[in-house]
C-alpha cells in the first residue's frame, strides 16, 4: 500500500501545481482587463485656459504638445509625451479660427491614436458647425408666390443644395480616430446621430440656474424668454425647475444673421425678463429681442448664453443695447469680449468638464452632471 501511495505522490503534486499556477495566470489576468489605463489631457491652440482649469480640477498637469504652423501655413503638432496605452482627452473648442483649430484637434487626435493610445476623446466645448445641421426646406409653389423677392435671391433658390457640415466634422472626427466625443449645449442635440462613437452632451443649464439664484435678486418675479422658436424646449426646462413663466419670440429671417419681424408669445409686463439661448454670433436677435422686450413692459433684460461667438457688430450692438447684462459661458474664451464691454458676464463651466473626465476615465456614469453642478 506504501508502495501504492508512492507511486500517485509523485503524479499528483505537479497536476496540483499546474492548477494553481493556472488559477494565478487567470486572476492576474481579470487584474489586467479591469485596470484602468492612466489619463492625459492634452490641449490645442483655441482654449488653453479652460483646459488648464480641467487639469488643475483633476489635479495632474497638462500634456505636452507642441503646434506650430509652416511657412505655407500647415498645421504641424508634436506630441511630447508618450500616450502607448493612455485613456487621452484632448480639448479644443470650435471657435476662433474655426477652421485651423479643426484641422489641429483632426491631426492632435491622428497623433495619438497611431501613437498606440488606448482611447482618445475629443473634448469640444462649442463644437464647429453645429448650426449647419440640416438641409433648408426646400422652396415650393406657394413660398414663391409669397415670397418673389426672396426667390431672385440666389440664397434663396439654391437653398435646398447646401451642405450638412455638422455630419461632415462627425465623419472627420471618426476617421481620425477619435473614440468618444464630450461637448456642451449642441445647437440641435440630433447631432449626437450622426457619430457611430458615443457622444456626450452636457448642459449649462445647472450652471445657468445657480447663476440666476445667486445674482438676479428678483428671480421669482421673472420670466424666460426663448429669442426663437427652436428654443422653446431650453427655456421651459430652466421656467419649470425656477417655478416661473416662459414667453417665445416668433422671428421671420430674410436671410442668415439677419432678422426681418419678431413677434412676442407672452406677457412681460412689469417682470424681470431672462432671454436664453445656445449661443450668440453677430447678437442681431438678441439685441432685437431685447428692445421687442422693453417696449412690451419688461422691467430689466438679461441675457444668458452658452456659448458666446460675438463676432461683426457684436459688441457694439451689446453696448447699445437695453441688457442689464449679458451672461455667457467660458466654451469660448471671453477675456477679450469682457475687455471691450463691461455688460459680459462669465460662468466657468470647468468642474462640469473636468467631472466628465473624470467620470469617463473610472467608467461612471455623467448623467449627474445634466441636472447639478459638481462643487
Amino acid at each position: 500500500m506504501s508502495e501504492e501511495n508512492e507511486d500517485v505522490m509523485p503524479v499528483s503534486q505537479p497536476v496540483r501545481a499546474k492548477s494553481l499556477l493556472r488559477a494565478k495566470l487567470e486572476k492576474s489576468s481579470l487584474i489586467l482587463q479591469s485596470r484602468m489605463p492612466n489619463i492625459k489631457v492634452f490641449s490645442g491652440t483655441s482654449h488653453p485656459d479652460l483646459a488648464q482649469r480641467i487639469v488643475d480640477r483633476l489635479g495632474i498637469d497638462l500634456g505636452k504638445v507642441v503646434t506650430k504652423k509652416f511657412s505655407n501655413l500647415e498645421t504641424c503638432v508634436e506630441i511630447g509625451e508618450s500616450v502607448r496605452g493612455e485613456d487621452v482627452y484632448i480639448v479644443q473648442s470650435g471657435s476662433g479660427e474655426v477652421n485651423d483649430n479643426l484641422m489641429e484637434l483632426l491631426i492632435m487626435i491622428n497623433a495619438c491614436k497611431i501613437a498606440s493610445a488606448s482611447r482618445v476623446t475629443a473634448v469640444i466645448p462649442c463644437f464647429p458647425y453645429a448650426r449647419q445641421d440640416k438641409k433648408d426646406k426646400p422652396a415650393n409653389k406657394n413660398d414663391v408666390e409669397r415670397n418673389v423677392e426672396k426667390w431672385k435671391s440666389i440664397e434663396w433658390k439654391f437653398r435646398s443644395r447646401a451642405p450638412i457640415s455638422a455630419k461632415l466634422v462627425a465623419n472627420m472626427l471618426s476617421v481620425a480616430g477619435a473614440d468618444h466625443i464630450i461637448t456642451m449645449d449642441l445647437h440641435a442635440s440630433q447631432i449626437q446621430g450622426f457619430f457611430d462613437i458615443p457622444v456626450d452632451n452636457l448642459y449649462a443649464e445647472p450652471a445657468v440656474l445657480k447663476w440666476i439664484k445667486e445674482n438676479i435678486v428678483e428671480w421669482r418675479n421673472s420670466i424666460i424668454v426663448s429669442p426663437d422658436a427652436g428654443g422653446a424646449k431650453r427655456v421651459t426646462s430652466i421656467a419649470d425647475r425656477l417655478n416661473v413663466e416662459f414667453a417665445l419670440i416668433h422671428k421671420e429671417r430674410k436671410k442668415a444673421n439677419e432678422v426681418a419681424s419678431m413677434v412676442l408669445v407672452g406677457d412681460v409686463k412689469d417682470r424681470v425678463a431672462i432671454l436664453v439661448d445656445d449661443m450668440a454670433d453677430t447678437c442681431g436677435t438678441i439685441c432685437h429681442a431685447a428692445e421687442k422686450l422693453t417696449e412690451a413692459g419688461a422691467t430689466k433684460v438679461y441675457a444668458i448664453l452658452t456659448h458666446g461667438i460675438f463676432s461683426g457688430p457684436a459688441i457694439t450692438r451689446i453696448n447699445n443695447a437695453c441688457f442689464e447684462a449679458v451672461v455667457v459661458t467660458n466654451t469660448i474664451p471671453q477675456d477679450g469680449h469682457m475687455k471691450d464691454c463691461s455688460k459680459i458676464q462669465c460662468i466657468d463651466v470647468s468642474m462640469m468638464f473636468a467631472e466628465a473626465v473624470r467620470r469617463t476615465h473610472n467608467g461612471e456614469s455623467v448623467s449627474y452632471l445634466f441636472s447639478n453642478v459638481p462643487y
